[in-house]
């Protein structure tokens, strides 16, 4: 008999990604980690990023924020659990240097969480960033917010800490593409599946890390893409649609996003999603 069964979900025994972690980490650094440089340069102009700056980057990942500082002059530390994405942040930040080049101040990258810095001594950092965008993961606040406990210790009284989260979904076009990782994720999950961002996210996680909240912006950073493969490597590269491969397959879920990019495609091929991201700064007390 011939299967008429077109998409089957996984049991929860075989529910890890089926993805090159290697390959993904590239991807998000090739591809995806660029999309946000906008924020970047943002939040380090407004909050004077230089030579007098001693910043800890949260989940880091490949380092391209972490480089933009430490291009301005700041003594830059970055932690993450990921150790194929370090290995492409060291080779940004700690390659060897060449006779007469330019320094970009102290790095140093550490795999883990703030609690592995071993020998760091409060006050130590002037500036905590968290530059992964939180908001679209049901419950990826409170892992935040747990890596905010180990990290604010290490920081003087007054650091300014920075949270990150996506826009209001009618201002993110890529919202519309992100609703694929909810069809195809395993209904009974009750964490990691994506979830539309809410307005009070990042005020919630800050408030829960007993953080006085100084302000905050919004920043365009819109995707674009060389063309709709790129653009389902870039996403896959988020882990936003980790769950829905745990469910399906890679292979369906890059068919489905193909499929959702088709209304943000141009004539020629690329795409092009406008977004807007939102930022918090807050105190350490």
């Amino acid at each position: 008999m011939t299967p008429t069964l077109v998409r089957q979900h996984r049991s929860h025994a075989d529910s890890t990604p089926r993805v090159n972690l290697w390959t993904r980490a590239r991807d998000w650094s090739e591809i995806q980690e660029r999309m946000l440089v906008p924020l970047y340069e943002t939040v380090h102009e407004r909050l004077e990023v230089g030579p007098a700056t001693r910043l800890l980057g949260l989940r880091c990942g490949s380092g391209l924020a972490l480089l933009m500082a430490a291009t301005r002059g700041a003594a830059v530390t970055g932690v993450d659990s990921s150790p194929e994405r370090l290995a492409l942040a060291r080779e940004r930040l700690l390659p060897d240097p060449a006779p007469g080049a330019r320094s970009r101040g102290a790095a140093r990258i550490v795999e883990g969480t703030p609690g592995d810095l071993a020998g760091a001594r409060p006050p130590a950092y002037d500036l905590i960033t968290a530059f992964d965008p939180i908001g679209c993961l049901a419950g990826d606040s409170e892992g935040l917010a747990g890596l905010l406990a180990e990290a604010t210790p290490l920081a003087r009284h007054g650091a300014a800490v920075v949270l990150v989260g996506w826009g209001p979904p009618e201002r993110c076009a890529t919202s519309s593409v992100l609703r694929v990782a909810a069809k195809l994720a395993d209904p009974l999950r009750s964490t990691n599946r994506w979830r539309p961002a809410r307005r009070d996210d990042l005020e919630e996680v800050a408030e829960r890390a007993g953080l006085r909240i100084d302000g905050s912006g919004r920043v365009s950073c819109p995707f674009g893409y060389a063309d709709a493969d790129s653009a389902v490597r870039g996403l896959l590269s988020t882990g936003l649609f980790d769950t829905a491969i745990a469910a399906t397959d890679r292979e369906q879920v890059g068919k489905e996003l193909a499929e959702a990019l088709h209304p943000h495609q141009r004539p020629d091929g690329t795409v092009w999603m406008p977004n807007v991201f939102r930022y918090l700064v807050a105190r350490v007390r």
